[in-house]
């Protein structure tokens, strides 16, 4: 059996998922193991904007709101959650500028999270 790829929460991702509804949460988990297993969740697509950056986002709606958690799967044997929030915009579907620009600085937090983990990892080798 594969080992699944490690987890990391990026800023207050982690804190911002332990905030939604108890059914949400479940959903965005197992999507997440899901995509620690190296597969798609059912609930995911990828988020327009990221083109080869591996960028995707789950979706779940509960009692007439929309929430989404954005991961990305860019960097080997890591799942980096980047973002977990509750769209608050009711008209269009598009990812709201202000979640779109924290994703992107995240992402970039996310290579350097990267790169220091892959160094300790090298070292204990």
């Amino acid at each position: 059996m594969e080992v699944p790829a490690r987890i990391v929460w990026v800023g207050s991702s982690k804190r911002d998922l332990t905030s939604f509804p108890s059914p949400v949460r479940i959903v965005i988990g197992h999507g997440l193991y899901v995509a620690q297993l190296g597969e798609l969740p059912e609930k995911a697509k990828p988020l327009k904007g990221f083109k080869g950056a591996g960028v995707v986002e789950i979706m779940d709606d509960h009692d007439g709101d929309t929430y989404r958690a954005v991961y990305t799967v860019r960097f080997r044997s890591y799942v980096f959650v980047l973002h977990v929030f509750q769209k608050k915009s009711k008209t269009g579907v598009a990812t709201p500028k202000r979640d779109m620009e924290l994703i992107r600085k995240r992402l970039a937090d996310a290579e350097v999270l990267f790169r220091e983990l892959s160094h300790k990892e090298t070292r204990s080798a």
